[in-house]
């Protein structure tokens, strides 16, 4: 004979599956189509594993539970494995920057070429990449000790549909409830490079011409930002965040600076 579920059981699974969800806090960011260009005119690598829209940043999504803050960043095109990751996707690495409170940085990890305004300094950036933890902290550790504390890595990083998603306990980010709606964010839009330069850190370079797996459009010297789309705000518009200026000898004479945007 069956036993049934009491229904004083059944009620109390579902008072605490509300409470559960009317505990989670939720923040979202639109960003406007079309516009994975960088500064403007920046073109895509040659190689057909770099689908038109897989760099174009549409939502930025992030919900706070009672142990975990989880990050979603949704593209306008379908997500691809072609280089056999494992975990949905492969050509993207996104950055979302996040500013806790007073102080923090305004130089960002190595190989991005970007830096953010006075007054916009990040905390913490949780690093969404195709590649295993051990090797982007790693990286972070060997190429950006400045700051390695302060680069959070997702146990795992997914990619489904049009969206790459990680969660991070709160206690990574020192999050109390509710801290989701006060914090500022940026996003950068950038592709996985495994094979990196010597200093820059699992990202891919941008030059004057689009190659089989270089972006184009940009500067051959290392004073343009690497960067192909991030969330426009009402006083932070992308196409002036990124402006940059190089000199004759390709390096910088005015750098891409990034301001943040609240939700």
């Amino acid at each position: 004979m069956k036993r049934q579920t009491p229904v004083r059981a059944v009620a109390l699974a579902s008072l605490l599956a509300l409470a559960s969800a009317a505990s989670a806090q939720t923040v979202t960011f639109s960003d406007p189509r079309g516009d994975d260009k960088g500064p403007g005119n920046y073109t895509y690598p040659t190689d057909g594993v770099y689908k038109a829209g897989s760099f174009d940043l549409t939502k930025l999504t992030v919900t706070q539970s009672n142990t975990d803050v989880n990050f979603q960043v949704e593209v306008a095109s379908n997500l691809e494995d072609p280089w056999g990751m494992g975990v949905g996707f492969a050509v993207q690495m996104i950055f979302v920057f996040i500013d806790t409170g007073p102080g923090g940085h305004t130089e960002t990890p190595p190989g991005l070429n970007v830096k953010f305004a006075p007054g916009n300094e990040w905390d913490k950036v949780v690093v969404l990449s195709p590649q295993k933890k051990a090797r982007v902290t790693a990286e972070a550790e060997s190429k950006a000790p400045k700051f390695a504390k302060d680069i959070v890595v997702p146990n795992l990083t997914r990619g489904r549909g049009r969206v790459i998603s990680g969660a991070v306990p709160s206690t990574e980010l020192r999050a109390a409830q509710g801290d989701v709606e006060k914090w500022r964010y940026q996003v950068v839009v950038q592709s996985n490079e495994g094979f990196p330069a010597a200093t820059d850190f699992l990202t891919r370079k941008v030059n004057e011409y689009e190659g089989q797996h270089r972006w184009g459009g940009g500067n051959d010297g290392d004073c343009d930002p690497h960067v192909l789309d991030v969330i426009d705000g009402p006083d932070a518009k992308q196409a002036e965040m990124l402006a940059y200026k190089c000199g004759a000898d390709g390096k910088s004479e005015q750098m891409a600076t990034l301001k943040m945007v609240k939700p």
